[in-house]
């Protein structure tokens, strides 16, 4: 099959090592080291806050070896994406650029997908990080009502009888009728099939922060990291000493994390059996854990802004993944012996609201430690959405550099910061926080949709490893992986395609399909770019760093057949996973 393929004429030894030009006009600069990166993906852990009670929720005292066993293989597998990193000095947007630079070989279709799925994974995070920092600020300004207080009673008691429904529904009439009218006030909402849409409070103060960290990333990935450092500090210590002073108190509670079954039914305390139900609720919880604990790849994201790519590029991906094996195995284990499952289903913990509220009574503090958490969560999400438009922007920008984006998304401003790309994540985050607020069911159905998509990702760029091994044999590498762990590596992508296949129905019926659905949207996008706007032909920007020397070079396939029949091995896999896991 015909690449119709064009390599760049410009040496590119000379665009590697540290005494590349930190400032070049019309491009990203390079102005960090790998602590800036580390600092830009330190707010990953704060992603364990999106789905720590929704996982509790479907697999019960399985929570936390969840987060722990998807910890471990994110670790593992980002050793596959240093390697790989290492080989593209000269380009931004992480490892799905890397990994579309071994495919393009084989399908100018599957490329592009790699780079398109990582963006629609990843920018989520905006608007469902958003809509959590919204809710607790409409908290902290206009508090709900207890439906236990005596408020609720006493309107119950003057009311209730004229209401012929249930009691249950009788205390959320009272409910609503004593909460302050800004919590329910919406100026326009409606019902999208499975999903709602409402323009409420909560949406309208989450767009003014998507905005806020829009203004601190318009100057450029220097002024971005210098602003996380702090903000990471302030929230990543807390997040540990919350994650180990409730242990060194109160001890471990181990009844909670005793019988390792899942749950009989989602959402009920009552513990299940292992059966094809009880799998697919285990394989659902490795479905959405994934979302949070592969996130600190993002931190190679930034390879065409380091000074010294050669040194920073392991470094950033190798200390951050440190970082987040740690609290994400420490904070979801505090959580569950503390709250047990009981404590983590609860409403408050699944959809966010509660969990400053948990944390204050896990350190045993009163009423001002509780707003002083309310505090850290807000900061915590803020670090999670700004390393989130960091990277997601840039991947807008890379993809667009290289031909597999609109090409109006390649401009940077003077301080280097790809603002175009920027605005895009930013309107379309919009659209998409309209959905968040709604409810908790459309939050997460949003979260299963963007991670069908980083899944996908993962299983391409995961393949690349040993693809670029094989057609790049001769190229020297920074960091080299060892084998064992490239071969482990490949393993992982198809258990994620299970994880996938069997788990993204327990968050929603259509939720695989959706996700589908919406990774083929690539291949019109990409169609216009390819053939319209450059007549069918890549531009050179595309083919900085891969070391194909000749046209002839960049034909070659070496590895024959073996990507085709991994891509044909990885639907067979999601499809019999999807048949053969069932809920009932």
């Amino acid at each position: 099959m015909s690449t119709g393929l064009t390599p760049a004429t410009k040496p590119l030894s000379s665009c590697t090592g540290p005494a590349i030009a930190s400032s070049v006009d019309g491009k990203l600069h390079r102005s960090i080291s790998w602590t800036g990166a580390f600092w830009v993906a330190s707010g990953v852990p704060a992603l364990v806050l999106f789905s720590v009670g929704g996982i509790a929720g479907n697999t019960g005292k399985l929570a936390f070896l969840i987060w722990t066993l998807s910890m471990i293989m994110g670790f593992l597998q980002s050793f596959s994406y240093a390697e790989i990193a290492g080989l593209f000095p000269n380009k931004s947007g992480g490892a799905s650029v890397y990994g579309a630079a071994a495919w393009v070989r084989y399908s100018k279709l599957i490329a592009p997908l790699s780079v398109w799925c990582n963006w629609f994974a990843w920018t989520p995070v905006l608007s469902l990080g958003c809509s959590i920092a919204a809710s607790y600020i409409l908290s902290a300004v206009a508090p709900s009502v207890d439906p236990s207080s005596p408020a609720v009673a006493d309107w119950l008691a003057t009311h209730g009888a004229s209401l012929s429904v249930p009691d249950a529904e009788k205390t959320a009439a009272a409910v609503a009728a004593l909460s302050p009218s800004i919590r329910n006030w919406s100026l326009f909402q409606t019902t999208l099939g499975p999903i709602s849409l409402s323009l409420n409070a909560a949406f309208f103060i989450g767009a003014a922060l998507m905005l806020a960290v829009f203004a601190v990333q318009h100057r450029g990935i220097h002024g971005t990291a210098n602003f996380q450092k702090y903000v990471g500090l302030l929230v990543i210590v807390p997040m540990f000493i919350v994650g180990v002073v409730p242990l060194l108190v109160h001890g471990v509670n181990w009844q909670n994390f005793s019988p390792l079954v899942p749950l009989a039914t989602p959402n009920e305390a009552a513990p299940g059996t292992w059966n094809i139900a009880g799998w697919t609720l285990a394989l659902g919880g490795m479905f959405i854990a994934a979302w949070s604990t592969y996130g600190f790849e993002t931190a190679i994201c930034y390879t065409r802004e380091f000074r010294d790519p050669s040194k920073d590029t392991f470094k950033a991906i190798f200390y951050s993944g440190l970082l987040c094996l740690v609290l994400f195995t420490l904070v979801p284990f505090t959580f569950q012996s503390m709250l047990g499952v009981e404590g983590m289903i609860a409403p408050s913990i699944a959809d966010g609201s509660g969990v400053a509220a948990a944390l204050a009574h896990m350190v045993g503090g009163g009423p001002i430690i509780e707003q002083a958490l309310v505090l850290l969560m807000i900061l915590a999400l803020i670090l999670s959405i700004m390393t989130a438009m960091a990277g997601s922007s840039r991947t807008l920008y890379q993809g667009s550099v290289d031909g597999w984006l609109p090409r109006y998304l390649s401009h940077v401003n003077e301080h280097g910061a790809p603002t175009r790309a920027m605005w895009t994540d930013l309107l379309f985050n919009l659209a998409i926080l309209a959905i968040a607020c709604a409810d908790a069911t459309s939050f997460f159905f949003i979260l299963a949709v963007s991670n069908c998509g980083y899944i996908i990702f993962n299983f391409l760029n995961l393949n690349s490893a040993w693809i670029h091994r094989i057609d790049s044999a001769h190229v020297d590498r920074p960091y080299r992986a060892p084998t064992v762990v490239l071969v482990l590596g490949s393993v992982f992508a198809f258990v994620n395609v299970i994880f996938m296949g069997a788990g993204a129905k327990v968050w929603n019926p259509v939720a695989l399909w959706a996700g589908l659905a919406t990774a083929a949207f690539i291949i019109p996008v990409f169609c216009f770019r390819h053939y319209i706007q450059d007549g069918g032909k890549f531009p050179e920007e595309m083919f900085e760093d891969l070391h194909v020397g000749t046209a002839g070079a960049m034909s070659q396939k070496k590895a024959g057949m073996l990507p085709y029949l991994t891509l044909i091995a990885g639907v067979v896999v999601l499809l019999a996973s999807n048949w053969f896991f069932q809920l009932s």
